[in-house]
Formats: C-alpha cells, structure tokens, sequence
C-alpha cells in the first residue's frame, strides 16, 4: 500500500475552493491516525491521471475533493477496482453527495465521516451508470438540458451562471422537438418525439434539479425521465417544478426503469455528471456495486 488515503484535489476548480477546503480535511483524517498523502492535479486531466496512478499503486482510500465534476473524475479512476471512493463536497452542486447523504460544505465532518466508515464498513456499495468507457454517479443528460449545456460551455462572455441563464433563452428560442430512438433492456426500439431524455443513476443534476425524482443508488436500474413534445410555455411551467419532483406528475412527462438503456437522436450531444460525454448514439448501462463510498449511511438510515 502506498500510503493509507490519497486526497486528490484540482487547485483550478472553484476558485481556489478545492485547495482551501483541502486543509481541514486532510487535518481531520490525520487525526483520526491515517496516514494521507495529497495530491494537486495541474488541471483536470493531470488530477485524472494521479488519481489513476494512486487506485493502480494501491492506496487504502481515494478521497476527492471539489464538486460534482471532480467526484467524476474520481470515478473514472476507481469505478469497478475496489478502492474505496471518500468525497468532501465543496462545490456549486454537489448532487452526488446529497444523493448520497454525505456531509455538504463541511469538510471536517465529511473527513470525519470517511475515517469512520473506513475503519468500520469499509464504505457502501452504490451502483455508477457507464456509458462505453465513462463512468458517471448521477444523471446521464440528452435533449434540450445537454443543448443548453452545450450552448453554454460554447459562450466565453458573460461568466458565471448568467452564462447558462442566457444559454437556456437561446435554446428556449430554438426549442423544436427531437426525434429519439429508444431502447430499454435490449427490447424493441421505440421511435417518438420528445424534448429531452434524462437517464437516472440518482435523483438530481444541475444543483438539486430534481429530473429523475425516484431514482436510487443502490437497486440496479436507471430512473429514465422522457419530457414529451411541449410548448415553450410548458416547458418553463414544468422546469421549475423538477426543484421538488412534482414534475414527474405533469401529462408531457413519462418514467421508465431499466438497467440499461440505448438512446440515439440526430445532432444530439450527452452530458453525464455535468460533463461531455460525446454524441448520440449511446448506450447507458446500471452497474451494481461499482462502487464502494466511504462516509455514506446507510439504506435505512433515519427510518
């Protein structure tokens, strides 16, 4: 074993939030007697490729710190390898942990979290979504969501969310519906409209948008959201409702659960975990206990 906890953080992520919030963690698992060792990617690919290298070489634990697309990356690194996955959520989103139950802008206690459940259950079994090589923990996207992503990643001015706010106008501007292809567990391929397509390992993408309401970590399938063909109007009558899951209820929105799911639209680009996943077609596959997460209670936790 090459050291008892590797800490990996991306110093560029979050203006520094990461590398701030790095300390108090790295101070609370010492404490509790784990030897750590921390690592700073240079940018996202370097993190990615120390990350790699500490799963490979054998360190007790993998520890991410950062927001949803750090804890993406981490799970390109130890999805399917054995080596336990500890996240201290300091980001905008932090869907992942949330879905989870992990401590969210404490990182002493999501430190203190993770030094218990390794030295008690080694961390609980989740299920990760993977699409080809890609892992992803919350929600695979495709359809206007992806395309205001898309839109927005494009746009250098302004910065900050209002980049994104501005991004959603403009697709609301082009909003047309797209023609899917369909498959659920290797069935027969339906073709429809529809204007978006998310597919659910956890319940919420976007900071707490609630798209796939229903969806566990740990039952082997996706939750796969279909928002039919709708008028601008509804569409922004049904987005703000996907706060509070209510969404699911409305008559343009249809539910689906699967283990795995083949998806294919012309000109569509797929975002997972908030992250570039490459066009369509996909296919999308629930993969049970790929993962082992320190820190996170378990199923019947506050029953």
């Amino acid at each position: 074993m090459t050291c008892d906890i590797t800490v990996i953080v991306n110093p560029t992520a979050g203006r520094g939030r990461g590398a701030r919030a790095a300390r108090p963690a790295v101070q609370a698992l010492r404490r509790a007697g784990f030897a750590v060792r921390t690592v700073r990617g240079a940018d996202g690919a370097d993190a990615l490729r120390r990350a790699r290298e500490a799963a490979a070489g054998g360190t007790g634990a993998l520890v991410a710190v950062g927001g949803d697309g750090m804890v993406s990356l981490a799970l390109q690194a130890v999805a399917g390898t054995g080596t336990p996955l500890g996240v201290i959520a300091v980001g905008g989103g932090n869907d992942f942990a949330r879905a989870a139950g992990l401590p969210v802008h404490d990182p002493a206690a999501a430190a203190r979290a993770i030094a218990v459940s390794l030295k008690g259950d080694g961390g609980r079994e989740l299920d990760l979504g993977r699409a080809g090589e890609v892992w992803f923990g919350t929600v695979l996207a495709s359809g206007f969501d992806s395309r205001v992503n898309e839109r927005g990643n494009r746009m250098r001015r302004p910065g900050g969310r209002l980049r994104y706010d501005l991004a959603m106008l403009a697709e609301l501007a082009a909003l047309r519906p797209i023609r899917y292809r369909m498959r659920l567990d290797g069935g027969p391929e339906r073709e429809f409209e529809a204007t978006l397509i998310a597919v659910g390992n956890a319940e919420s993408y976007g900071g707490g948008m609630r798209i796939c309401a229903d969806a566990a970590l740990d039952d082997g399938l996706f939750d796969i959201t279909v928002v039919g063909p709708c008028s601008r109007t509804t569409l922004l009558t049904v987005f703000p409702r996907v706060y509070r899951g209510t969404h699911l209820g409305h008559r343009a929105v249809t539910t689906h659960r699967a283990a795995s799911v083949s998806l294919a639209a012309e000109g569509l680009t797929a975002y997972a975990d908030g992250e570039r996943l490459g066009p369509l077609p996909l296919t999308a596959r629930a993969v049970p206990g790929a993962l082992r997460l320190l820190g996170a209670p378990g199923p019947d936790a506050g029953r």
